[in-house]
């Protein structure tokens, strides 16, 4: 069981950081594999740790901070006869308010910018937004190591199943957060409207128009979002193409659109009147051309209410849906509703090891699907 430090060691004007932070790609693969959260966080930076830089168009960084979150997440329990639920963003608020000494300045500026900024809806979307900043401000490594060093909110984990009350697990995580920290990250942190719903980003690009009367575009709210639905004939926006039919405008001029009343856009526009125009704009499709998926179910509602709206290229179809719920309780187990793809022979003696290898076989050999009940366990 993670055992608190003493209280000398928790008042200690700076944290206890490890002399040599710096881990290169040898160090990182003969770290023990410990719980498999970690083991898949240290594939993924060793992913990551062969580009000089860390964009967001980087395909393993979405699946990082997935992880980094998961392990933020795993253990966290809920307070006693409270509405509120609690997420990893309420510890990182409680650290700056238990800094009674001033030591976290760095962490309060980030704090008071994540809650200040009005893209955000929901503490998980905050948290998301936070991680973001830690990495792109290389400070993911200290800020941890204040977390760990906080009793106060170590007891909010759950002793049994949170990595972070682990003997065993947390001083692997917490290398993994200072490799992470010596790390280049150049992330567009003004991307931040979708952080709410998915860790995957859309394209955010920014059109700066000159001094018009209007811009001819008929606009459509939509879930507190101000999409494009059409670019009117003569407009500046038909002649210059900066946008089409189901992108989102995001901000006018650094004014945040997200949660948008009806007619806020022109509101904006009519203020604006004169003067040049920055738009920074959220594009239906993704880097690869297809749609960006958070968007999909949105599309499909323009699309139901205005019949004759084109996109550049037709909508996925709706998947059909099983009978069964994704997920579902059996003998006191969690079952998900899954599919199973196939089958393949690893040798007796395979393991996790060998996925890598085994996945594109069972996917090139396109045996018949089947649906099953995948239920999973933690070893003791």
């Amino acid at each position: 069981m993670f055992q608190h430090p003493p209280d000398q060691w928790r008042k200690c004007q700076r944290p206890c950081v490890p002399e040599t932070v710096s881990w290169g790609i040898r160090e990182l693969r003969a770290m023990p594999a410990k719980d498999p959260l970690i083991e898949t966080l240290k594939v993924c930076i060793l992913e990551l740790q062969a580009e000089d830089t860390v964009t967001d168009s980087s395909p393993h960084l979405a699946s990082c901070c997935e992880l980094l979150e998961l392990i933020l997440r795993k253990g966290l329990q809920q307070p006693v006869l409270s509405l509120t639920h609690r997420d990893y963003w309420c510890c990182f608020e409680q650290l700056v308010q238990l800094d009674t000494c001033g030591r976290l300045s760095a962490v309060s500026l980030a704090v008071q910018q994540t809650t200040a900024c009005p893209k955000l809806l929901s503490a998980q979307g905050r948290g998301r937004y936070f991680i973001r900043l830690m990495l792109s401000r290389r400070t993911l490594g200290n800020i941890v190591n204040h977390l760990l060093h906080t009793s106060g909110i170590m007891e909010w984990y759950s002793p049994d199943i949170s990595v972070l009350r682990n003997e065993e697990f947390v001083e692997p995580f917490l290398s993994l957060c200072l490799v992470l920290t010596e790390m280049e990250f150049k992330l567009n942190i003004q991307n931040c409207s979708f952080l709410d719903e998915s860790w995957l980003l859309p394209v955010c690009e920014t059109y700066e128009a000159v001094p018009c009367r209007e811009l001819g575009m008929v606009l459509r709210y939509l879930d507190r979002r101000v999409f494009v639905l059409e670019l009117l004939r003569g407009g500046v926006a038909q002649a210059d193409m900066f946008a089409e039919p189901g992108d989102i405008i995001d901000e006018i001029n650094g004014i945040s659109l997200r949660n948008s009343s009806n007619g806020k856009a022109g509101v904006v526009l009519s203020r604006l009147k004169g003067q040049p125009l920055f738009l920074r704009l959220l594009r239906w499709r993704g880097e690869n051309g297809a749609v960006y998926r958070p968007l999909l179910p949105l599309l499909r509602q323009l699309k139901q209410e205005n019949p004759s709206l084109e996109f550049g290229s037709p909508l996925p179809k709706p998947t059909v849906q099983r009978d069964s719920q994704s997920q579902c309780v059996k003998e006191g187990r969690i079952l998900y509703a899954v599919q199973l793809l196939g089958k393949t022979n690893i040798g007796m003696y395979g393991g996790k090891e060998v996925l890598q290898y085994a996945i594109p076989t069972v996917l090139q050999k396109r045996q018949s699907r089947k649906d099953v009940l995948l239920g999973c366990e933690t070893p003791d």
